[in-house]
């Protein structure tokens, strides 16, 4: 059981890197993108593509303050964007009641393909 645990401790700490070094990767393709005002690359190997989307973050006081049911409020527990898109869907809350529960968060999507 020793090794197995050393060993998820080795790999925990790779993964640790990996992400560090996958997200300074990420920002260098998007500034390069950035500074050259494109959205996409194709390169020799690999085709880059940018993706813009704007997300919805809700602020959680307003969003308990607009929702009519107190239900609905534990059924969420939390702000989640695709529950809460899917009870407008469905009609339980509208789209007016909750309008000024949200901000718009512009994330862009990074995209590599090898060719």
């Amino acid at each position: 059981m020793d090794k197995i645990v050393e060993r998820y401790y080795e790999v925990k700490q790779q993964q640790k890197e990996l992400d560090r070094e996958l997200g300074e990767l990420r920002q260098a393709i998007l500034d390069y993108c950035r500074d050259q005002d494109t959205t996409g690359l194709d390169l020799e190997s690999h085709k880059v593509t940018l993706v813009l989307q704007n997300r919805r973050e809700y602020d959680e006081n307003r969003l308990y303050d607009a929702l009519p049911d107190l239900e609905l409020w534990r059924m969420l527990s939390k702000p989640d964007s695709g529950k809460i898109a899917s009870l407008v869907k469905l009609k339980v809350i509208s789209e007016e009641k909750i309008k000024d529960t949200y901000t718009i968060k512009n994330v862009t999507l990074l995209q590599v393909d090898k060719k």
